[in-house]
């Protein structure tokens, strides 16, 4: 498998601080790192991004052994950990840097991310549809140090 696409996947669910805690805690998680993607600056600052100027995301970059957590259990526990109806916000957070969004560029994943999203929408698990985001693409940019492994801190 190629390790730049199959193992990874960029997850955004709010605030990147929590999410980071519960995906680098889950089993065959190997990695986590907090950035930002979806916008349209190189490097942006963690200021900038939440100036909602850039059109970033808070995201989690998730590195995975798929032999031990395949990508739809961690769709499962992306789902559980926030509420992917609400548009750019999650609960008292606001703001386009917290929309509920998943960058993947592997057609597996891409594909499975969609059937995901009709079958919840269909299970009316929510009393709103799915507005997560889907971008079929991986560029990341790394968040400043003391935002990484913040809630371990």
């Amino acid at each position: 498998m190629d390790n730049n696409k199959a193992n990874i996947v960029l997850l955004g669910s709010g605030c990147f601080w929590h999410p980071e805690m519960v995906f680098h805690s889950t089993d065959g998680v190997l990695n986590t790192k907090v950035g930002y993607a979806g916008g349209t600056t190189d490097n942006p600052s963690y200021s900038e991004v939440c100036s909602g100027q850039t059109g970033h995301a808070e995201v989690v970059k998730v590195e995975f052994d798929p032999n031990i957590i395949d990508f739809s259990k961690l769709l499962d526990i992306f789902w559980d950990i926030h509420d992917p109806t609400q548009i750019n916000r999650q609960g008292v957070d606001i703001g386009t840097q917290y929309r509920s969004c998943i960058f993947t560029d592997y057609e597996p994943y891409i594909e499975i991310t969609k059937n995901a999203i009709k079958i919840i929408d269909r299970s009316k698990r929510f009393d709103r549809p799915i507005s997560t985001i889907l971008y079929e693409s991986m560029i990341f940019f790394e968040a400043e140090n003391y935002h990484q492994k913040y809630l371990f801190k």
